[in-house]
């Protein structure tokens, strides 16, 4: 019984402030192992009732808390147990300055995921614009946002990025969307039959969904041009980029056989001779 307790009564040394006994290291570990149960215990309590996709959002907000909580448990336990806490905080005040600017944006992305976790402003299968680039949102993450552009790359996003830039969800109010493609036309042109082609090489696109309508608008007067926009309706606005690239081949198709001519700017250059002097 003697060896036993000069056992748990031995102490390691660090430093002249701090001292840690052998009873205190499995009093820490009692209490974390405690604490873990508690904590998964807690967890199947709240999450038994979820549907399954909040369940998920739910658990990797939790991991991230879970840590959280045992270093708050680990630090009371030593404090309670005669540690000096703040003697360790000071030792290892440069390491923690360190840690924490490195980490600092680590915390920003884990704080931004549990914003958009929270308040569902993106979802898996949403199309979204974020500085120029344009993806499917395959999977929300609490560090990082992975989506799927057009030509099948994968962007990495991390969280913070959203609460530092605007994001554009083309699909937030519905999966149609209101695309166009401009078009200027030479100066004495039949604006009547500029509409109409361009109507036909927007409604001969099968993927074009009639309702609601095209529309042609006839924007300005430009420079060399006389400038004209239609608009027109998708249901699968990530494909936008090739259904438009289609819709202009279409009208430069039409305009070579209606003799429509697409201008391009010139300007005239006059030379003037002056005398030698």
């Amino acid at each position: 019984m003697e060896k036993l307790k000069a056992f748990l009564e031995y102490s390691f040394n660090f430093g002249t402030d701090v001292t840690i006994s052998v009873q205190t290291i499995l009093i820490v570990f009692l209490a974390l192992l405690i604490a873990s149960f508690l904590l998964k215990f807690f967890r199947k309590l709240i999450t038994r009732k979820l549907p399954n996709e909040d369940k998920e959002k739910f658990v990797s907000v939790f991991e991230y808390l879970k840590w959280l909580a045992y270093i708050v448990i680990f630090l009371v336990t030593l404090q309670s147990s005669g540690v000096n806490v703040t003697a360790i905080f000071a030792a290892s005040a440069a390491l923690l300055i360190g840690v924490g600017l490195a980490l600092q944006t680590l915390f920003q992305d884990i704080i931004s995921g549990i914003f958009i976790l929270i308040d569902q402003s993106v979802h898996v299968g949403d199309i979204i614009e974020l500085e120029g680039k344009v993806g499917r949102v395959v999977e929300i993450k609490l560090r990082t946002t992975r989506a799927v552009t057009i030509d099948n790359k994968v962007l990495v996003i991390p969280n913070h990025l959203y609460l530092t830039n605007s994001l554009y969800n083309w699909t937030e109010n519905g999966v149609e969307t209101r695309e166009s493609v401009s078009v200027g036309v030479a100066y004495g042109s039949d604006i009547q039959l500029v509409k109409s082609v361009l109507l036909k090489a927007v409604e001969s696109n099968p993927k074009v969904i009639p309702k609601p309508e095209p529309t042609v608008f006839f924007t300005n007067f430009g420079d060399s041009s006389l400038d004209f926009k239609v608009s027109f309706t998708l249901n699968n606005s990530f494909e936008a980029a090739i259904i438009q690239s289609d819709i202009r081949f279409e009208i430069d198709k039409l305009f070579r056989e209606h003799q429509i001519s697409i201008p391009f700017p010139q300007r005239d250059v006059h030379v003037y001779k002056t005398n030698e002097l």
